[in-house]
């Protein structure tokens, strides 16, 4: 929600808890447009609050402009998640032109019209900040480490050696943002890094010179597209050991820490400190954010639900620079002044360019006259007519290649960067790769010197590997040469992606747009085996996927190229780790057999050691950008070698989660033992090992119930003592011990309401260890929610590997709550509450509700005999009344009722069969609910039983699904059709008795 001024969001989780921030201006932008015939975006209707990149332009590019003419240094700035729309805003996209080439455009035009006793200069320089280094994007060298970021007491920070080229005309600039664009794609390439997580800084120099009063205007125009803003929860370090990942992350903290500093001074609050100097990014906007700049901040946000405090986080940012006030002067200087500037200061204005700072002047040669800077002008601008002349003429050669000759289409992550590098297959075979000797150089992670040979014989082109060399081709990785058809989609190495053009004969109206990067990852995904439906994305009642299962996918299809990435680093670096992508909880559900919420985790193991370790999407993030340093530092030939604990390929060992089994405690609600082998089954859906288990119903001193105690209704648990064991007998069949006999095993399980987790010992260098532990449980006044739950839910045991160096799980029980002898309490509501409002200890608290509860049961005994005891004296009464004399004399009835229970006297005249009907009835139920527990078992299985990804496998599939399917139904009838005969044979004996009775 917004209006021109305000914006307001809602949390998804709270629809009642609105927040509302107002701004200087405020823009909708995610729908309500429709598409004119040059692909513009305007308002579909007249009543719609879609505002256009004009409309934005016309409220800020506009007062940029205004700030330049008069002679005022401005600063836009644009910050905001990652595809929130910053660079959109900045840049554009196709027709939509964005802040800056329309800045550019307009600036061009008005000089057009300039008056003849003026002159102006216009200079462009372009640069990135990526990991605290600075690399010019006009200049094809790089320079090792970056550029180096200088101070001068009158010029402030600058960047020393950073290229300025004057330029005439809009044409010009836009050339230089397209080669600044190529060359930040190929940096992005070679580094292996995201545009999103660097800074881009554009820097416009205005000159304006008034010859006839000898006046100069200077105005320095800075527009930022500031690097994604994620937060740490999201995409960071979050339960990492290794804080701050990276150092993108940290210069946008201190970005933020100046913000909030002087934000706080302009609230005429005490502050110590600016932290300016604590980043790159905070030194060359110094002036920019607090000092002598009008500054205007883009706050970009996404309308998704599930960026809601990414979203809260950035307005919040915005809030809090509102609140700065700079004081900006016009940049005014004499001609006169110019000439007698110090020449030291004049070579550092040569040959460096810096972001705003107090009023700046064109360089001069020391004791020249006022005509002196026209001529240092001219001459950079006939040396930079060349450089364009010989420029455009490659752009020439280029555009007719690409009319004629197939060729590779470079995709990136970012859309900006897409389509910008082209690759030409000439005639004949040519190889690709890393060495400058090929015909096609490529850079990139996991591309070798000679990585592959491209032929075009005859109208067609070829692609064939070199050695073990990875190349995909519409997904599939090959092997061997593989023709190429148009609008093929091919990876090289890790992760460089290029569409294919083919000849032009090829070629129709096709949208390029829709072979984007996403659609790269889902051929790549499907190829492996991975979608949507194996996620489990069932459909809800309005017929669309689970937003979870979806969220999950696309998490999935995010991490892949970074997976990739990092095992061609570890292969690279000789770390000897594996790494693959899993979804945790994928064939996993909870305690009622509901699905639990799936999360993607990256799974690495040490092939050396075989050490394993599961990493949440954040922590692997993190420790991604960790590996992107040391794997830099390893390309410009520094020593690679860290510390262990400082290594991002390395973690302490520690327990994995290998799998859970469910065992159903139905049986337990009716005083049945139960026991099962059940599987393991691991995030894949797949078992790991096998369960042997005891669910034991007994009496207080740990006896187990016979057939006699079973109950047929639940309920006549209610309020009443229950006790049961839990026997963890062995594991079968581990995996996870197979694959290394030096490792252990060790399980653990909660039930209903308690605190911890409880976990057996560790057993250690065993393939089917016996566990044979044994733990007692005792309800003493079984709630309605405790037999709910029995009925309805299952036991989960988790299975956790251990590994050698790794910290067993703890098996100690702190906090809970016992019984006098020593077993654990359960279904503790009541006693939690004696608890709260005493000082005893555990152990205390439960022996005196033991005595209170004893004491509250013989007292409802007393109660029940003195009503069953009146009631039977009244029924006396007006039996003596009815009856007469004669009958008084007879014996009172052989039965009373006492609280629901009988006297022995009734038991003993009963039918000599009856304890036979209820021990045969228990018998029924017991089979009944164990082939009920087998055929829950194989319901799962059924559940998680996925396609293979071989097509030949498909139809032994297929027949053996069907069989599980023949097997389920049997299973279902069998153990229905027996209940029915064996309760139906039960009822035909007690009628018979009753009869006989009669």
């Amino acid at each position: 929600m917004h209006s021109r001024t305000t914006t307001t969001i809602q949390d998804p989780k709270n629809p009642e808890h609105m927040k509302t921030f107002t701004f200087d201006l405020a823009y909708w932008s995610h729908n309500g447009f429709q598409v004119d015939q040059d692909g513009v975006f305007i308002s579909a209707d007249p009543n719609s609050i879609f505002a256009s990149q004009r409309d934005v332009f016309h409220d800020l590019g506009r007062g940029i402009l205004d700030s330049a003419w008069q002679g005022y240094n401005a600063t836009l700035l644009a910050y905001g998640q990652t595809g929130s729309g910053k660079s959109y805003s900045m840049i554009g996209f196709g027709a939509n032109k964005g802040i800056i080439p329309n800045v550019c455009e307009e600036l061009f035009q008005a000089v057009e019209n300039r008056e003849k006793n003026q002159e102006y200069q216009v200079t462009f320089s372009m640069l990135e900040i990526y990991n605290e280094q600075v690399r010019d994007l006009l200049s094809r060298t790089k320079k090792p480490g970056g550029l180096k970021v200088r101070e001068d007491q009158q010029l402030g920070f600058y960047v020393e050696g950073l290229k300025s080229v004057p330029c005439e005309n809009y044409a010009q600039i836009e050339r230089l943002m397209e080669q600044g664009t190529k060359i930040r794609t190929t940096a992005s390439t070679n580094m292996n890094t995201s545009s999103s997580r660097s800074h881009m800084v554009i820097t416009i120099q205005f000159k304006q010179v008034f010859l006839d009063r000898d006046l100069t205007k200077l105005s320095s125009i800075n527009l930022v597209d500031l690097a994604g803003s994620e937060r740490q929860k999201s995409s960071g370090s979050e339960g990492d050991r290794l804080k701050e990942g990276s150092r993108v992350n940290l210069s946008l903290t201190n970005l933020g820490n100046v913000i909030s500093a002087l934000a706080d001074a302009a609230l005429r609050k005490k502050v110590l400190h600016v932290p300016y100097r604590d980043s790159v990014l905070t030194k060359l906007l110094q002036s920019a954010l607090g000092g002598n700049s009008r500054t205007a901040l883009i706050a970009a946000i996404s309308p998704a639900d599930i960026s809601y405090e990414e979203t809260l986080s950035t307005l919040r940012y915005a809030e809090r620079a509102k609140k700065i006030r700079n004081k900006a002067v016009v940049n005014t200087s004499t001609l006169m002044r110019e000439s007698r500037a110090e020449n030291s200061k004049l070579l550092l204005r040569c040959g460096n360019s810096r972001i705003t700072e107090q009023p700046a002047y064109w360089p001069a040669q020391h004791g020249l006259g006022p005509r002196a800077p026209q001529r240092t002008w001219a001459h950079l601008l006939a040396q930079a007519r060349e450089e364009w002349r010989q420029q455009y003429a490659a752009v020439a050669q280029e555009r007719q290649m690409v009319k004629t000759s197939p060729h590779l289409l470079n995709v990136n992550e970012d859309p900006q960067l897409t389509g910008v590098l082209k690759y030409f297959i000439q005639a004949g075979s040519c190889d690709a790769g890393q060495s400058a000797s090929n015909a096609i150089t490529l850079q990139g992670l996991g591309i070798s010197d000679k990585h592959a040979s491209f032929t075009n014989l005859d109208g067609q082109v070829a692609v064939t590997p070199h050695s073990k060399c990875k190349v995909v081709v519409n997904g599939v990785p090959i092997t061997t040469k593989t023709r190429l058809q148009h609008l093929d989609r091919i990876i090289l190495g890790s992760n460089s992606a290029y569409l294919y053009i083919g000849f032009p004969s090829e070629r129709g109206n096709e949208d390029l747009g829709r072979f984007d990067y996403d659609f790269f990852q889902l051929e790549r995904a499907a190829a492996e085996g991975v979608s949507v439906d194996k996620l489990g994305a069932g459909n809800s009642a309005d017929g669309k996927a689970d937003p979870s299962v979806l969220a999950v996918f696309q998490d999935y299809l995010k991490l892949m190229p970074l997976v990739a990435e990092a095992n061609q680093m570890s292969e690279e670096l000789k770390k000897e780790l594996k790494m693959e992508l899993k979804v945790k909880n994928l064939a996993s559900s909870d305690s009622r057999g509901y699905d639990l919420q799936k999360e993607v985790m990256v799974k690495v193991t040490n092939q050396r050691t075989h050490e394993v370790w599961m990493w949440s999407k954040a922590k692997f993030i993190n420790r991604k950008f960790l590996m992107e340093e040391l794997y830099q530092s390893f390309l410009d030939g520094e020593d690679r070698h860290v510390a262990q604990e400082d290594d991002p390929f390395w973690d302490p060992a520690e327990a994995v989660h290998l799998g859970s089994a469910h065992i159903w405690l139905q049986s337990l609600a009716y005083r049945m033992e139960m026991e099962e082998q059940v599987e393991f089954l691991n995030c894949d859906g797949l078992e790991e090992a096998v369960l042997h288990v005891h669910v034991t119903p007994c009496s207080p001193a740990g006896q187990a119930c016979g057939e006699e105690d079973v109950v047929t209704d639940p309920w006549e648990l209610l309020g009443k003592r229950m006790d049961f064991q839990i026997h963890i007998v062995r594991c079968l069949g581990a995996q996870w011990l197979k694959e290394d006999a030096e490792r252990g095993i060790q399980m653990g399980y909660r039930i209903y309401d308690l605190p911890h987790t409880l976990y057996t010992k560790p057993v250690w260098k065993v393939v089917n260890p016996q566990i044979e532990e044994s733990v007692q449980f005792t309800a003493l006044n079984a709630s309605q929610d405790f037999l709910n739950y029995l009925q309805t839910n299952a036991l989960i045991v988790d299975l956790w590997g251990l590994q050698e160096g790794c910290t067993a799980l703890s098996c100690s029980q702190p906090g809970l709550m016992v019984t006098g002898e020593g077993h654990i309490l359960v279904d503790t509501k009541k006693t939690a509450t004696v608890m709260d409002t005493g000082q005893t200890t555990p152990t205390q608290t439960s022996e005196l509700y033991l005595k209170l509860l004893k004491l509250e049961r013989e007292t409802e005994l007393l109660r029940n005999i003195n009503r069953a005891l009146r009631e039977e004296n009244v029924s006396l009464r007006e039996s003596l009344e009815k009856t007469g004399p004669r009958q008084q004399a007879h014996k009172p009835p052989d039965t009373l009722n006492i609280g629901g229970m009988t006297t022995d006297r009734e038991m003993n005249q009963m039918c000599p069969q009856r304890a036979s009907y209820d021990g045969e009835f228990a018998k029924a139920l017991k089979v009944f609910y164990q082939s009920m527990n087998v055929a829950r078992g194989q319901f799962l299985k059924l559940r998680h039983y996925k396609p293979p990804e071989d097509d030949h496998m498909l139809r032994p599939f297929v027949l053996q699904q069907s069989q599980m399917l023949r097997d389920f139904g049997d299973l279902l009838e069998s153990s229905l059709w027996k209940l029915k005969n064996d309760v139906a044979l039960i009822v035909k004996k007690k009628r018979e008795c009753l009869l006989q009775g009669e």
